[in-house]
């Protein structure tokens, strides 16, 4: 596997030509469904959602995709990502809940087998946290 892209053929018509699925897609794919599972606070560590929100405030800058790696082969893939779960929530059964919807998206939309999600939880979002807002984050200056 290397995670520049993969193919996926399917049937007769595979025959014919091939399909080629880049990781990007499946990042997104994972990205976009982990981050809507009940519990998930953010993807990414602290300092990757800073870049993430950097990298999208750029004209033409790039789908955020922070706190999620792929190795795509031909036919197969491997997921990993990096989650912040909310305080209170089940933690085993909030990775569960994210490990089962990527595979399921990402299996349906690509038709590359995904042979293991792996989930790391790096923090939980505690409810007197407040996320400065962007603008203030990285600043260097002092808010008085």
């Amino acid at each position: 596997m290397n995670g520049t892209g993969g193919r996926s053929e399917q049937g007769a018509a595979g025959a014919r030509g091939r399909t080629t699925i880049a990781g990007t897609v499946v990042e997104k794919i994972a990205y976009f469904t982990a981050r809507d599972v009940d519990g998930v606070h953010a993807l990414g560590s602290g300092l990757s959602r800073s870049v993430g929100a950097l990298r999208q405030r750029v004209p033409g800058g790039a789908t955020p995709t922070h706190g999620v790696k792929v190795d795509v082969g031909e036919k197969q893939t491997a997921i990993d990502l990096d989650l912040v779960v909310a305080y209170g929530e089940p933690i085993t059964e909030v990775a569960v809940a994210v490990r089962k919807s990527v595979i399921s998206a990402v299996e349906r939309m690509t038709g590359l087998e995904v042979v293991e999600v792996n989930i790391a939880v790096s923090d939980v979002k505690l409810p007197e946290e407040e996320e400065a807002p962007e603008e203030e984050r990285g600043s260097g200056q002092r808010v008085a």
